[in-house]
């Protein structure tokens, strides 16, 4: 077993910046450059594997990594099984059916006998076999988008988040074949032999993105409206009240979810909260 653990993340695509923003959030010290393979966390007996994004699920799978970053349709078309232990929540997107605008087609089984171009061809085999829906996969390595209005397919098979792209491509999605997301894959061996060291990882991934999601918030109240205001708090678990030197005066501080502070600071405002502050949390361990 080697000393130090071995995390494998893409060097390119669109789960680049975001899990290497995650990586420093979390409070790992290392440096990335364009030519390096490996880079050595300095404050963790922990090396991180930048490999390109398909080789992420074999490095994991043949033990090279203990641990990888990748997404889950990339998984899914790779084939192999390994366990999830963490799904990072970043990265979202969806695997569509789409065809021209103008195409007759209403429906996935309107493909029957067609043609349909992807650079997911495992998953969208399986998808259409699943459906006894005879079609010819086209595998393709890159602008499927244009394979229509080039003549090589009927429809394609390809990764969504806005749909903008379909759009400028005169393309509509007709039905997804899977969600997606960045997720946290293990190798079964490092699982079995070292879980302390993965849950510490999950653990601290984890305690970033639960923090992302949720906002710090302090004020100021007479003491009398205590009741109201704190039905007003989703927190986590109920506010910490503080007695200020004014008499009859509290400082409430509370945990709120992120998206609900926009709602949320008219009303704490008429229920007489003052001098309100929202503060960004780095991590939470529950």
């Amino acid at each position: 077993m080697r000393d130090r653990l071995r995390l494998a993340i893409p060097n390119k695509g669109r789960l680049v910046e975001p899990t290497l923003s995650l990586l420093h959030a979390s409070g790992l010290v290392f440096e990335e450059h364009d030519r390096s393979l490996v880079s050595q966390v300095a404050n963790q007996p922990l090396d991180i594997l930048f490999v390109r994004t398909g080789d992420v699920v074999e490095f994991v799978a043949d033990g090279v990594a203990d641990v990888g970053i990748t997404g889950a349709d990339i998984l899914a078309e790779a084939g192999r099984e390994l366990p999830i232990i963490a799904r990072l929540g970043y990265g979202r997107c969806r695997l569509a059916v789409a065809v021209p605008s103008d195409a007759p087609v209403r429906a996935i089984e309107d493909l029957a006998g067609q043609r349909v171009a992807t650079s997911h061809p495992s998953i969208t085999r399986s998808f259409f076999r699943e459906r006894n829906l005879p079609v010819e996969v086209v595998p393709l390595s890159g602008a499927v988008e244009v394979a229509p209005r080039l003549g090589l397919a009927d429809a394609i098979v390809d990764l969504v988040s806005t749909g903008s792209t379909l759009q400028m491509n005169g393309l509509r999605a007709i039905g997804d074949v899977l969600a997606s997301e960045a997720v946290l894959v293990a190798d079964p061996t490092a699982q079995e032999q070292r879980p302390a060291d993965l849950d510490s990882i999950v653990m601290m991934l984890g305690s970033v993105l639960a923090a992302r999601s949720r906002k710090y918030l302090m004020m100021n109240a007479p003491a009398t409206h205590l009741e109201e205001l704190e039905g007003l708090l989703p927190g986590l678990e109920s506010p910490s009240v503080i007695p200020l030197a004014h008499a009859g005066m509290i400082a409430i501080h509370s945990v709120v979810g992120a998206d609900e502070v926009w709602g949320l600071l008219p009303r704490l405002k008429a229920a007489g909260a003052s001098g309100i502050l929202v503060l960004p949390i780095e991590k939470i361990l529950p």
